[in-house]
């Protein structure tokens, strides 16, 4: 990368202006002021783009032309000739680094102590607006068309017979790529399964997991979702302030990785500090700040209103969120579904076991902005 645009980002982090914060928040509000200003100075002062971009470039990387657009992608071939052909799809706020830390083991099981009969030739595409793939000048990069190019990308590098793994909208991705390509798509392992959740129409909640699950949906579409309804509806809005705005781009990010991870007080409790911030710099440094926003935002349509739509982030209603105390719900901030409707709602799904189907699945009593 030309260091004329790390001396902008370092320009444009020193003259940050920064918010008002209310007393006693926390990370109810979305990221602290505090927390965020040390982390936007290391990221200016102590964080060295340089040494990741090294540590990058160790990787074999190349870029074709998928369906018309230039595609970037991490092609590691193993030492065992029998290895098996794997294709790993990231999401967002994630990127190639998420993958990183195996390629090593996976290529090369045998020097990792491993089995080399676990081997893997190891592919790691970005999908078309997403990081080092560039922003793309089109809507309609849905994920059956992403899968489409992944079967042309293992076409054109001989790989006839592989498997696929993917997390968030990867998940998506590698799941359209089996059910499109199952004569050369020998196996798919995803990190979630969008349409699995219990909802308030199927949940048995005498069964704590199923209430769990709800719960969490609620959780997410009422309280950490707002992220998501704003890049699925309307990317444009924010995109003005996360291009512009590098405080902003890392704000976004550094959210999810608090939301979306077992961390406790801070994203760094599970995430290497670094290796978030170079996920933030491959969005911040390509310009993919709006575009990563529109491949999945299709796929938002697919979702029922009972859930989140599954944009960029596509993290829907997952079983294993950690819920909020039934106290903590009657918050009255941030357009939160309140407790006691939730209750009706599971009462009202008992009643229509025993009368019969449900016939509306539109959620009521939705709290305004507080």
């Amino acid at each position: 990368m030309p260091q004329a645009q790390l001396d902008d980002l370092a320009r444009r982090l020193e003259q940050t202006r920064w918010p008002d914060e209310p007393s006693r928040v926390g990370w109810s509000h979305g990221i602290p002021v505090g927390y965020l200003r040390e982390l936007a100075e290391y990221w200016r002062a102590g964080y060295d783009w340089r040494a990741q971009e090294a540590r990058l470039n160790r990787f074999p990387q190349f870029t074709t032309d998928l369906d018309g657009h230039p595609v970037h992608f991490v092609n590691v071939r193993s030492p065992e000739p029998a290895a098996l052909p794997l294709v790993l799809t990231h999401g967002w706020p994630g990127s190639i680094v998420e993958f990183l830390e195996l390629i090593g083991p996976l290529t090369d099981p045998r020097a990792h102590g491993g089995d080399p009969a676990d081997a893997f030739h190891v592919v790691v595409p970005s999908p078309p607006g997403f990081g080092l793939s560039g922003p793309t000048r089109e809507t309609g990069w849905t994920v059956a068309r992403v899968a489409r190019a992944w079967a042309e990308l293992m076409d054109r590098l001989g790989d006839h017979r592989y498997v696929a793994h993917g997390g968030d909208f990867g998940a998506l991705t590698s799941r359209a790529l089996g059910l499109a390509q199952p004569e050369r798509v020998a196996a798919v392992h995803v990190t979630q399964v969008f349409d699995a959740s219990a909802t308030a129409e199927t949940a048995d909640f005498s069964v704590e997991a199923e209430k769990r699950s709800v719960e969490a949906g609620y959780r997410y579409e009422y309280e950490l979702g707002g992220y998501a309804a704003i890049q699925s509806t309307r990317p444009q809005l924010i995109a003005y302030g996360l291009t512009d705005s590098p405080v902003f781009q890392l704000a976004w990010i550094a959210d999810g990785f608090k939301q979306w991870t077992d961390s406790t007080d801070v994203p760094e409790d599970a995430v290497d500090r670094d290796a978030m911030l170079t996920n933030v710099m491959l969005y911040w440094l390509t310009g993919t700040t709006t575009s990563c926003a529109g491949p999945s935002s299709t796929a938002a349509a697919t979702s029922p209103p009972w859930r989140s739509p599954v944009c960029s982030s596509a993290t829907c209603a997952r079983p294993s969120v950690t819920t909020a105390s039934h106290d903590d719900r009657r918050r009255p901030c941030g357009g939160q579904y309140p407790w006691s409707v939730f209750q009706a709602a599971a009462a009202a799904s008992h009643r229509s076991r025993a009368s019969g189907p449900v016939t509306s699945s539109t959620p009521a009593g939705r709290g305004g902005p507080g």
